[in-house]
């Protein structure tokens, strides 16, 4: 639950790793008036390097720009100008500099790694992936980038190579907390809890305030039923991170586990949220509908399963309370199947009123998508996805919207974690499979559709049970001639 923020960190490390970046105030020096009489652009390159080594990101900018001026084909000051324009969250000229960088200097992994943590940061794991391999090839062994792509491969369902990944970045001796404190989430993950509780407390070894290696031991104690140590290590994490919602609901969680449901309605309700019975935090469809301005029977008949009853109740409800998005969402959800403009309609104010629920975001992109609005449902469901990295119905719903634009090649690892997330749903495997037809990935589309016909229930799945029998035959005759892409050796 705290892999977003190893991810992130890894992000900050990656980019600043030759730098130290500090506040200073801004300059907005010109090129050529920093510059002055000097003509020699290494000089220039290195009077950049100091003031960023200050923090002075404006004049070290302006220094690199001058170099580069005087050298358009200098590939190292490219690269510190993306590192300088990334600390201003500049981030579309970073990515142009770090591409300029590698097309000047094709064989040097820092621009690869620095490029591809900046889609990492802007949730394009699809073209962070190459790169880093790219990295990798040219030699590049540092666990910066070996963490990247383990998160990402982890990301995608691959729990077997993000593993591999992670101890690769611990085998130098002088490997940081970071490092073991992603190789033990990731062996978690994995199901090898021993190896992750030997790996977090080489981590916190390391630094005994590492705030993910700490997350990690609470849930490993709490997955053996030790609620109380599981309290303390996550109570010690929001002494480091205060107020971390995450960190503040999980702890909610474990008090409500360890019996002490007060603390944990304490702890809720700190957060903002309402609370339905004791110590239990409201669900998308509870929350608002409790407290609410409303008879009791006007409320339990909002709560029915019967639409019939709980539409007009919903409408009566959010009349006495316009403001309530959690009223707004469950009528979104009410009315999906028989009226997709107003369920379209309520998601998208439940979501302006309240836009940090992944719920009511995840509701409104489905409405989107229900609606054939692919496009407009994809930016929604990625921002979902970097706050909440293990929501199912978001990952489902965005591989849905990006195969309807037969964006195929970035659908496939998104299908690829819904499986690994839920493996026993039989329709997952005709998606993938289609992915890999249309990338003309033949042999893996073959093992797909196999799986999924091996899964599917011909009372539910017949139709694409038909169309796969029609394409298997043409399929195979394409593999038997060696056609279609080949599956990368392992």
């Amino acid at each position: 639950m705290h892999f977003l923020s190893l991810n992130r960190q890894l992000f900050f490390i990656a980019v600043s790793f030759l730098l130290i970046s500090i506040w200073a105030p801004r300059v907005h020096a010109q090129v050529d008036d920093i510059a002055g009489s000097d003509s020699d652009p290494i000089k220039l390159f290195e009077r950049g390097q100091n003031a960023h080594a200050k923090g002075d990101l404006d004049h070290a900018l302006a220094f690199y720009e001058a170099a580069i001026k005087l050298r358009p084909e200098f590939p190292e000051a490219e690269y510190q100008r993306g590192v300088a324009l990334v600390s201003l969250n500049r981030l579309d000229e970073a990515e142009q500099a770090f591409h300029r960088a590698i097309e000047l200097r094709k064989d040097w992994p820092l621009p690869y790694g620095a490029l591809a943590n900046l889609f990492v940061r802007r949730n394009r794991d699809h073209k962070a992936e190459p790169l880093l391999r790219r990295a990798l090839a040219l030699g590049s062994r540092d666990y910066l980038t070996l963490d990247a792509l383990a998160a990402i491969r982890l990301r995608a369902g691959d729990k077997t190579e993000a593993l591999v990944l992670s101890r690769r970045a611990t085998e130098d001796a002088d490997s940081p907390a970071s490092a073991w404190a992603l190789r033990a989430y990731i062996e978690r993950e994995a199901g090898d809890k021993t190896a992750a509780a030997t790996s977090v407390e080489r981590a916190l070894a390391i630094d005994d305030r590492n705030v993910s290696a700490l997350e990690t031991r609470a849930e490993l104690h709490a997955d053996s039923g030790d609620y109380e140590h599981a309290i303390a290590d996550l109570k010690t994490a929001l002494v480091l991170k205060p107020r971390d919602k995450e960190i503040s609901l999980r702890l909610a969680k474990f008090y409500e586990l360890d019996n002490k449901p007060e603390e944990g309605r304490r702890l809720y309700e700190s957060l903002g949220q309402e609370v339905y019975g004791p110590g239990v935090p409201a669900t998308s469809q509870t929350k608002g509908i409790i407290n609410v301005v409303g008879a009791p029977e006007e409320i339990a008949a909002a709560n029915s399963d019967d639409a019939k009853i709980a539409r007009p109740a919903l409408e009566k409800l959010i009349a006495r309370n316009p403001k309530n998005a959690a009223l707004l969402a469950r009528l979104g959800e009410v009315t999906r199947a028989s009226d997709p403009q107003k369920s379209l309609e309520c998601y998208a104010a439940a979501n302006k009123i309240d836009p940090s629920n992944p719920s009511f975001a995840t509701g409104y992109a489905a409405a989107l998508i229900q609606s054939r609005r692919f496009a407009e449902a994809v930016p929604i469901l990625r921002q979902v996805i970097s706050g909440a990295p293990h929501d199912y119905a978001a990952h489902a719903n965005l591989a849905l919207a990006l195969h309807e634009l037969k964006r195929f090649a970035e659908a496939l690892p998104v299908w690829q974690w819904v499986a690994s997330s839920r493996p026993d749903i039989a329709a997952t495997y005709f998606y993938i499979a289609i992915a890999h037809d249309n990338l003309g990935e033949y042999q893996q589309a073959l093992e797909a559709y196999e799986k999924f016909l091996s899964r599917a229930d011909a009372a539910k799945n017949q139709l694409e049970i038909d169309k796969v029998n029609l394409r298997l035959p043409k399929l195979r005759a394409q593999i038997k001639r060696g056609q279609g892409v080949k599956p990368k050796k392992s």
